[in-house]
């Protein structure tokens, strides 16, 4: 079936239009809806009703010449290129240069004009008139994307990239709503930027995948998933139904209805949005030199609000600030990670500032002890006793203890902050453990302290890192022991519950005061009253580091000069994630 094309006739004689309308109406190449004027006037007002593809324009009219009225449709009707092809009496070749220069599309001379000519005339003007048309449009439509890919990339922060992206495309499309959905790494995904009312937007379907009723509505397994995400990365944009359409495992198929890819709250959303048609096409970004592109996550053009049909061109439009936005989002990635690099190593820079500070200063005394005394043994050890020899060796001793403790925690401080230690969970007898660990603190503490254990309740069935739970033990105690200065009782309780097992260790010594207890798990901390009592600050940073790979909880509570009580909780059976490998 032809189109049908409408098509001016503007002459002032009659037989003449009567001609032309019988040529035309035997095209049959094409069909025509022919309307007719007979003078400018009224070609005029038949051109501001209707839209005509073709105007055939004669050169004399008798109220104003085919010129005048040519100028005056461009100018008031028009706007740009007219479809005229001009008609005339007589073959004057300065006529025919003066008509083609304006913007006409051809010239015919009335005395040469056979059906033929007419029609094959016509046929080129609308032709040549459609492909202006489309050049037009297609300049218009870079123009755009070249304006809308400038604002989008001006910024290098991702939430505003985000939320310029969608504005600008709702703006080039004119529809109701644009929304980007982004893949989380494994199984999640949410939307982040919407044009219209976004924090209501991202409350009804931010979190998809995730849960039962993600599941019920087709989120469907992991291989699934990747067998959509692989389907968008390589289907081209397209037009999305209100009707589902079926999940089909080919890459040329279009993309099926956005709801049944699980990507979003169906219901809420439907309800919510009353959405006719949907336009989505993939954000994928480079994947470091590999021919597949990494899946990023959707550009969703939404329309509800009267018919609308999506074009190639919408989809064509939507596909090339895709590109644009996915070299955006690459680029503020890239800026995120650089200066998240950046701040890394400034952290790690202070710590080690931090960390040959404490060194310098907590080596000096041990050190200084050490040298006398063995410096006393060499010079003098044939005067001295052997009460006095065994005291300066235990000194000795003591000191290098003291200073191998110091490195150990140094290096365990070192791992947190680079990378967290192995976590190597075994079945423990935590009786027997912490009861070692208790006579082998009495041995040290001397009599100035006493050391109570307590044990409550059921802690069988307990999987632990053995060297991870000596730390916490070990620093924990050491400094109820270290701020108790004046001795006293030191009390460690353990409680075996059904699923978690407690531990506490409480003193009676100097207390921390409150404004220093937020900041006493960070390294190199210390209560600001601790005077000339020795320590690194990091006793408490390397147990909760300690804790938390448990999967447990360590809280603090104190008061200055009642004592403190340090309270951990671990579960009996460490996460699954956290198990190592060589646990299992």
């Amino acid at each position: 079936m032809l189109d049908i094309r409408t098509l001016l006739i503007i002459d002032d004689c009659a037989a003449d239009r009567k001609i032309y309308r019988r040529y035309l109406l035997k095209d049959p190449h094409q069909s025509y809806q022919i309307l007719e004027a007979d003078c400018a006037e009224e070609g005029l007002a038949l051109c501001r009703k209707a839209r005509c593809d073709v105007i055939l324009l004669d050169f004399c009219l008798p109220d104003m010449s085919g010129l005048e009225l040519f100028d005056q449709m461009q100018q008031e009707i028009f706007k740009t290129s007219v479809p005229v092809i001009m008609l005339t009496g007589r073959g004057d070749e300065e006529v025919a240069v003066q008509v083609m220069k304006r913007g006409a599309l051809d010239y015919l001379v009335k005395q040469h004009l056979t059906q033929d000519v007419l029609q094959l005339a016509v046929r080129n003007a609308i032709k040549q008139s459609c492909l202006q048309a489309q050049l037009q449009k297609t300049q218009e439509r870079q123009r755009l994307i070249a304006t809308t890919a400038l604002r989008i990339r001006q910024s290098l922060n991702l939430e505003q990239i985000l939320n310029t992206a969608v504005a600008e495309v709702q703006e080039l499309l004119k529809c109701d709503r644009v929304m980007v959905y982004q893949f989380a790494p494994d199984t999640d995904g949410k939307i982040v930027a919407s044009s219209v009312e976004s924090y209501r937007t991202v409350a009804l379907c931010d979190r998809v995948g995730a849960g039962k009723e993600a599941g019920e509505q087709g989120a469907g397994s992991r291989e699934q998933r990747k067998e959509r995400g692989k389907l968008i990365t390589h289907s081209p944009p397209c037009t999305l139904y209100p009707a589902p359409l079926p999940l089909l495992p080919n890459s040329q198929s279009p993309i099926p209805y956005i709801y049944e890819l699980g990507l979003c709250n169906c219901v809420s959303l439907k309800e919510q949005f009353n959405t006719k048609a949907n336009l989505v096409v993939p954000i994928n970004l480079s994947n470091n030199g590999n021919p597949t592109p990494k899946l990023w996550g959707l550009l969703i053009a939404h329309h509800n609000s009267g018919e609308r049909q999506w074009q190639t061109d919408d989809a064509e439009m939507l596909n090339e600030v895709s590109v644009q936005l996915a070299i955006a989002i690459q680029q503020a990635e890239l800026l995120a990670q650089t200066q998240a690099a950046l701040a890394k190593e400034k952290q790690l820079n202070v710590f080690k500032s931090q960390i040959i500070a404490t060194v310098s200063h907590e080596y000096r005394t041990p050190l200084t002890s050490i040298l006398a005394a063995a410096s006393t043994l060499v010079k003098h050890s044939q005067q001295l006793d052997e009460s006095k020899q065994e005291r300066f060796l235990g000194i000795i001793e003591q000191k290098a203890r003291y200073m191998s403790k110091l490195v150990d925690n140094m290096l365990l401080v070192n791992q947190f902050e680079l990378e967290k230690p192995k976590f190597k969970p075994i079945p423990l007898d935590l009786l027997q453990f912490f009861s070692d660990l208790i006579e082998q603190e009495r041995e040290t503490a001397g009599d100035r302290h006493e050391l109570i254990f307590q044990i409550t309740g059921n802690h069988q069935e307990f999987w632990g890192d053995r060297g991870l739970l000596q730390q916490i033990f070990i620093n924990l105690m050491s400094n109820a022991i270290k701020y108790s200065p004046n001795g006293g009782t030191v009390e460690f309780h353990l409680i075996g519950k059904e699923s978690e097992v407690i531990f506490y260790i409480k003193d009676r010594g100097i207390g921390i005061p409150v404004t220093d207890q937020e900041n006493l798990f960070q390294s190199f901390s210390r209560g600001s009253n601790v005077d000339t009592i020795p320590g690194t600050g990091l006793g408490l940073a390397i147990a909760k580091g300690c804790v938390e790979l448990h999967g447990g909880n360590i809280a603090l509570w104190s008061e200055v000069g009642k004592g403190t009580q340090v309270t951990v909780s671990l579960p009996k059976i460490c996460p699954i994630p956290q198990l190592s490998p060589l646990s299992t």
